[in-house]
């Protein structure tokens, strides 16, 4: 299967955060045909195998205030890469990833990609 890219929906609303964040259309996140899941935001990467993810649940819409950014849950260790408030993919891990911010390595992650179906098919999850 070939690397397939599922980028982020990118609210316009938001850009001059977004920019500031260094987030742009390149960004989101990539399943590679050697089974590995990267999600980039910015200059931030959180990396993992395929086989590392445990559930994935869609979830949505967010308040516009937890929308956008890259920060930790206040209830877990889970990290959100955000980039619109309508919807995103939250993607369980069996061991945590080691940590991209925070003190702690990430149980969680969530994705506001364009198609969070379409990445929650594409992992089988």
């Amino acid at each position: 299967m070939p690397d397939r890219f599922f980028p982020y929906r990118l609210d316009q609303r938001y850009r001059p955060l977004l920019i500031a964040l260094r987030v742009s259309d390149r960004d989101g996140v990539t399943l590679t045909d050697d089974g590995r899941f990267i999600a980039t935001y910015g200059p931030k990467t959180l990396e993992t195998t395929i086989d590392n993810i445990d559930h994935t649940d869609i979830a949505g819409p967010y308040r516009w205030w937890t929308s956008v950014g890259l920060r930790l849950s206040l209830a877990d260790d889970g990290l959100t890469m955000g980039t619109n408030p309508t919807a995103g993919l939250c993607v369980g891990f069996v061991e945590r990833v080691p940590k991209v911010i925070g003190l702690k390595d990430h149980s969680a992650l969530t994705v506001t990609v364009a198609d969070p179906a379409g990445l929650r098919d594409a992992i089988g999850r």
